[in-house]
């Protein structure tokens, strides 16, 4: 992607959070009443200096990754398998969060605009996210384009709000209006100064998505990925700071019935235009914004399915080249828990800064180990930025967890330690399934003789249209066992016990046999057919590229084009099976048979068999 629609796509999340980041601190300030509000603006002050002291260390992880290096890569690298798996836990439920959240504050935003709505927020999410589903299982490329506008619209709103609130007070000296009386329920003390400067820090959200998307970048990649950083973070300074300054400026007070921003842009621009342009882009990057969640969501998922920590249905990519499984598990959450909440943002906070600073910490920490085992030029500042960046995120982790965990923080924390328990348990299972997978001497004989598939004979012309027709014709008209002629496909994943059964199988019925295996890359397929030639290479094998890492769409393609070919052949095809004990781990392995047997059932003369592996 170029930086101008890199920087909309990847910072929506981020620079959203303004439109929620401030209120959620105010909506804690406010309950000890005017006392309570004047910490505003060091509390902001405080969090502008954490937002730069974060975009400056991911700076930094930019530069040690610049392939992509997420909260889970580094952490895993550096740290070790459970606190990379803590990590992805933090960052998954940061992106559903992420989703709910957004949605959320975007039907607050749109209901302060249109009250009569209120009561209709839930079903309106719930169709939000339908639609969001819709539109990235069709691809980030064509997702991409949609949502630069709406962030480039709340930038410029956003700006001309300040700066017209700037103008008007500086009419006045900028003397701050004085806020209207209210109540106060509780005392100013050191627990609601933190719990305020916990939930205002959720306007940080989203600054990790540039160093997960690095690849996505134009050449040079890393360059022009520090330099987009480098523009969100200042935004989001910007757009933070100045927020807070027209609130404190113009005593306004989080209202239930219309949100902060809207009441800045009332105070600004009056109810005209300017008013209905501002809430119009807060509500539409707000409803868009978990674009970042789901370009990451499902890169999550299928960094833990190749490290055998989640489930192998999350390596595979749609027909529109998307991680659809991942967005559809992200779509579910984010809905159920939309629901749950009924479309309101304020219970949803103290969930969300639980899992958005773990990552946020285990990530800092393990680059501060990276570059003290690297140590290459300027580790040393490197160093320094990111333990400062790690020390300060950690506090605001033990902050949030502390002071919002009987507000929502301890589901947080339990989801993340049940996703560990279940990671692990999924990445046990894995283990055991490949020891009892794995070739040993003698596991399986030989085949006595090499089997060949049924060739043309030579110099014979291909079949004609006509010839074929009338193959199409006698199909599955065989009455006799010498009417039929058969060759045997065997798809082989790997050289393990499971796919030498399903050969040796194949082998035993006396029939040309052909193997058929699926390679990711040129050097994966040059290491299967090294792995084959060492086990004596007694079939023909037929390798087939599919860079995408899809199954079926190859083999389906492979099987017709074989039909085409020699429509006189019966095709059968072997499939291994892994059969496992209890019911709880089949979601843990690839039903290829029943996909293949409902892609293949419109061709006549096509057998579709497996061949069971209990483990």
């Amino acid at each position: 992607m170029r930086k101008l629609v890199a920087l909309p796509v990847l910072s929506a999340d981020a620079l959203s959070s303004v439109a929620y980041g401030p209120e959620a601190m105010l909506a804690v300030l406010v309950l000890a009443g005017t006392a309570g509000l004047r910490y505003s603006v060091p509390i902001a002050a405080t969090i502008t200096f954490l937002m730069l002291a974060v975009g400056v260390s991911y700076r930094q992880t930019i530069r040690a990754y610049p392939h992509g290096g997420g909260s889970y890569i580094v952490a895993t690298a550096n740290l070790g398998r459970l606190p990379g798996l803590a990590a992805a836990a933090g960052l998954m439920t940061d992106y559903i969060l992420t989703v709910a959240v957004s949605i959320a504050s975007g039907m607050e935003a749109v209901t302060s605009a249109v009250p009569s709505l209120h009561g209709d927020v839930v079903p309106i999410g719930l169709a939000v996210i339908g639609v969001l589903l819709a539109g990235n299982l069709r691809g980030v490329r064509q997702a991409g384009v949609l949502f630069a506008a709406p962030t480039y619209a709340f930038v410029l709103a956003v700006l001309a709000l300040i700066a017209f609130g700037l103008y008007d007070a500086a009419g006045h000296g900028f003397q701050p209006t004085a806020a209207p009386q209210s109540t106060a329920t509780e005392g100013v003390g050191v627990l609601l100064v933190l719990r305020a400067f916990a939930s205002g820090s959720t306007a940080m959200t989203g600054i990790e998505a540039i160093s997960n998307a690095v690849p996505a970048f134009q050449p040079t990649e890393w360059r022009n990925a520090r330099t987009t950083l480098t523009w969100m973070v200042g935004l989001l300074i910007v757009l933070f700071a100045g927020t807070v300054a027209l609130v404190h400026l113009d005593g306004v007070v989080p209202d239930a019935q219309e949100t902060v921003l809207s009441q800045l842009a009332h105070r600004a621009f009056g109810p005209g235009f300017g008013y209905v342009f501002t809430q119009a882009a807060t509500a539409a990057i707000l409803l868009l914004a978990a674009n970042t969640a789901y370009n990451d969501f499902p890169r999550v998922l299928y960094l833990l399915a190749r490290d055998n920590q989640a489930p192998r249905i999350f390596l595979r990519l749609g027909d529109r080249l998307a991680f659809s499984n991942g967005i559809i598990v992200l779509s579910v959450a984010a809905a159920a828990i939309y629901a749950a909440f009924d479309g309101m943002t304020a219970p949803l906070i103290p969930l969300y800064a639980v899992g958005v600073f773990l990552a946020f910490t285990l990530s800092q920490t393990g680059m501060v180990v990276h570059w003290w085992r690297l140590r290459d030029r300027h580790w040393r500042k490197s160093l320094i930025f990111n333990a400062v960046g790690a020390l300060l995120s950690a506090v605001v982790l033990v902050t949030a967890a502390i002071t919002k965990f009987t507000s929502g923080a301890w589901f947080a924390a339990l989801v993340v330690g049940l996703f560990i328990l279940v990671a692990a348990r999924i990445r046990h299972h894995y283990e055991q399934v490949a020891a009892a997978l794995a070739l040993h001497p003698h596991a399986v004989e030989v085949p006595g003789r090499a089997l060949t598939r049924p060739r043309p004979r030579d110099g014979a012309p291909a079949p004609s249209a006509e010839a074929k027709a009338e193959c199409e014709r006698e199909a599955e008209s065989e009455e006799t066992p010498e009417e039929i002629h058969p060759l045997l496909i065997v798809p082989i994943a790997a050289l393990d016990l499971a796919g030498m059964r399903a050969l040796a199988y194949a082998a035993s019925l006396r029939q040309p046999v052909l193997a058929l295996h699926i390679s990711a890359s040129e050097e994966e397929a040059r290491r299967f057919r090294a792995y084959w030639n060492l086990w004596g290479d007694h079939l023909p094998l037929k390798i087939l590229l599919s860079p995408y890492r899809t199954i079926v769409a190859p083999l389906v393609n492979y099987i017709e084009s074989l039909h085409d070919q020699r429509p006189d052949l019966t095709l059968t095809v072997v499939l291994p099976e892994i059969v496992v004990r209890h019911r709880r781990h089949r979601l843990l392995h690839n039903r290829l048979a029943p996909r293949l047997r409902r892609a293949l059932r419109p061709l006549p003369k096509i057998v579709v068999t497996t061949v069971p592996f209990h483990v």
